[in-house]
């Protein structure tokens, strides 16, 4: 898809657990989406998320910190077919506490969120820098965020990143705890990325260039 004609979906809805980063986050993709020549389309409302998906022109659609059950049927065929279509998709953070009974969205996101310790800094190690979200960072990566652990890793994907559990209290999956990874199984590009709990994470310039470039990767753009 030429970047003159592509278009960024990011839905925001909630049946659970809501992030108070969200309304940065959403400004944050639509700056992001605006610099690199996306018409971004936010919404809350699954009715509108089928409709926009169904239309010509979407690159990549984006769950940022979504929770719960949050999707109608139509919806969730209009997503399953934008990604076998081919399109991006790239889930930010609570995407992972989303659609639990949808075996579909687990296979698409590549793992469940389980649980996390307190807010807290830790270090993010970086496993593969040749990817455009994780190229700019170095191989230790200092960062505040929640340390989701997942019900199990993710299978089948190519891990971008992962937490380093010696640098924070509470962590749960030992040495390989995948944070950050990538897959091609299913269609389309799916990046996600667990980071992207505080509103404060959506000023950080790392933090923006991973995700321009887990969306450009999306894209199909790198």
């Amino acid at each position: 898809m030429s970047q003159q004609a592509a278009r960024l979906v990011v839905f925001t809805r909630t049946a659970d657990y809501r992030h108070e980063s969200i309304p940065a986050g959403t400004e944050a993709l639509r700056r992001v989406g605006a610099e690199d020549g996306f018409e971004v389309t936010a919404t809350e409302d699954p009715a509108v998320l089928e409709r926009e998906v169904a239309r010509s022109g979407v690159a990549v659609v984006v769950f940022l910190s979504t929770s719960g059950d949050v999707l109608t049927p139509g919806a969730r065929e209009a997503l399953r077919l934008h990604v076998a279509g081919g399109g991006g998709f790239v889930g930010i953070h609570a995407a992972a506490c989303t659609e639990y009974d949808w075996p579909y969205f687990g296979d698409l996101l590549g793992a469940r969120f389980d649980r996390h310790p307190q807010l807290q800094p830790g270090t993010v190690t970086v496993a593969d820098h040749d990817h455009p979200a994780t190229r700019h960072l170095g191989a230790r990566w200092r960062f505040t965020d929640e340390w989701y652990d997942f019900r199990s890793a993710p299978r089948g994907v190519r891990i971008l990143a992962r937490a380093d559990e010696s640098s924070y209290k509470g962590g749960g999956m030992g040495e390989d705890h995948p944070l950050v990874w990538c897959h091609e199984r299913l269609g389309g590009r799916v990046f996600y990325t667990a980071l992207g709990h505080t509103a404060e994470a959506f000023a950080d310039r790392d933090f923006l260039a991973h995700l321009r470039g887990g969306i450009r990767y999306a894209a199909g753009w790198e």
